[in-house]
């Protein structure tokens, strides 16, 4: 099964907690396999076994307490 990485921007992280929060609920998207979040830069890369859906993520994100820019 092939693989698919993609890279979101997130403003409002600014800790440790923020990271992790971010990390569980993207993490909890069905089909994602590995998400790594660059706090210095607000940069979340996702790989997964599907496409994601900008909806999808953005509710993710936002459920942690945060925004996804564009």
């Amino acid at each position: 099964m092939s693989q698919t990485t993609a890279e979101y921007q997130v403003t409002g992280m600014t800790c440790d907690h923020c990271v992790r929060a971010v990390t569980q609920e993207v993490g909890a998207i069905a089909g994602v396999d590995d998400v790594a979040v660059d706090l210095a830069t607000g940069r979340v890369t996702v790989r997964s076994s599907r496409p994601l859906g900008a909806e999808e993520m953005a509710a993710a994100i936002d459920e942690a307490g945060y925004q996804l820019t564009h």
